[in-house]
């Protein structure tokens, strides 16, 4: 459906629906993308005619109208199919969140940003986590803007974009900070390496990006803030996005326990891993369905303990994904060992959960500083 059809008042689709129609295609690529560590281009494509780039943008600036759940239902459904594609759709999508989030609060310039990807169904490659409290990278001050150099890495889906969202440190009269800035992915001395050869989720692309001499114009940035230390911005994109993440890895699982299931068929003696395993899954899915909850449709209010609520929950699913998964693997036994068993990759794709921040003895000692009326993240 066009976005002039949704604009004009006709039923947006139903999302997840979509999800599934090409799930098949997504399947069927996953093991050959996986073997060749090549982008899932493909995939992309499918996904762009289909506009499920711009599915969680409202229908009033273009979009699809899909909620913040509808979006995390989107990436668990290709999850299950292939996760490299949920994975690589899920660092588009936070980010488009994220503005969501910004314009229903009257942003004018996110407001602006949802309109053009909407208008073009751009899609976005960014660095957020990787760059975290301190990011890299040095900007330096020119005529109408910066020109950054920086070396950017785990950037996922960058083959694929048309945007890149990132940062770089601005050491100016006040001191360094750290400037956000979007700006496309064509422009001069942005280069993609070809160096994304993983263990595991190898179709996402994420290969570093080396910026030389990028000019980057002053209303391309988007935030500015300290280097370093905690900021309000992140208690509105860790709630946001975590949930968008972990729906992928929830898919995983899901997918899993489903190859488990069906390889057990006449083996009674499976009965308690698989009672196990399904345990495990319900409460990945269930830390998922809360961290739904407190997003609420953006509804949420930005705050410490909301972030650490969701950081905490991201922690519970990661251990249970990473258990419900081994479980299967134990079930499916030897024929899951082989390189092109969809249990073997799935093995291999779940263990880039514990990189999403934040990992779990790093959560513990945050959630804990909170507890105890503490910042955040000690200084060192």
């Amino acid at each position: 459906m066009t976005s002039e059809a949704i604009a004009m008042g006709h039923a947006a689709p139903a999302w997840t629906d979509v999800a599934l129609e090409i799930g098949a295609s997504l399947a069927d690529r996953a093991a050959q993308h996986d073997k060749d560590g090549e982008f899932v281009a493909k995939n992309y494509a499918d996904l762009k005619s289909r506009r499920l780039f711009s599915a969680g943008i409202p229908a009033e600036l273009g979009g699809g109208g899909a909620s913040h759940a509808e979006i995390c239902a989107i990436v668990r459904e290709i999850g299950r199919h292939c996760g490299s594609t949920g994975l690589s759709y899920a660092m588009h999508s936070h980010p488009v969140c994220v503005n969501v989030f910004k314009h229903v609060r009257g942003d004018a310039k996110a407001t602006g940003a949802l309109k053009k990807i909407a208008a073009n169904e751009l899609v976005i490659a960014g660095t957020g986590a990787n760059d975290w409290l301190a990011s890299n990278g040095e900007a330096i001050e020119a005529e109408g803007g910066y020109r950054v150099n920086a070396h950017k890495r785990f950037v996922s889906g960058g083959p694929g974009a048309d945007l890149f969202v990132t940062s770089a440190i601005f050491d100016g009269d006040d001191g360094p900070e750290v400037l956000h800035f979007a700006i496309p992915m064509a422009s001069g001395g942005i280069e993609i390496q070809r160096n994304w050869d993983t263990l595991g989720m190898r179709g996402t692309g994420s290969n570093d990006i080396v910026m030389n001499d990028v000019f980057v114009p002053a209303e391309a940035i988007v935030a500015r803030r300290p280097v370093g230390t905690w900021h309000p911005m992140w208690d509105v994109i860790v709630p946001v996005a975590l949930p968008i993440i972990v729906a992928c890895y929830v898919g995983l699982a899901e997918s899993a326990v489903t190859y488990a299931v069906r390889s057990a068929s006449g083996k009674p003696y499976q009965a308690s891993a698989i009672g196990q395993m399904r345990n495990e899954l319900a409460t990945a899915e269930m830390a998922l369905e809360d961290m739904i909850r407190i997003v609420d449709n953006y509804a949420f209010t930005p705050a410490l303990a909301t972030t650490s609520d969701v950081l905490t929950r991201k922690a519970i699913a990661a251990r249970s994904v990473k258990a419900a998964i081994e479980t299967a693997s134990e079930i499916v036994g030897g024929p899951g060992f082989y390189r092109g068993h969809p249990m073997e990759r799935i093995v291999r794709d779940m263990r880039a959960f514990h990189f999403h921040p934040l990992p779990e003895r790093i959560q513990q000692e945050f959630s804990g500083r909170i507890a105890l009326g503490l910042d955040p993240i000690e200084a060192r």
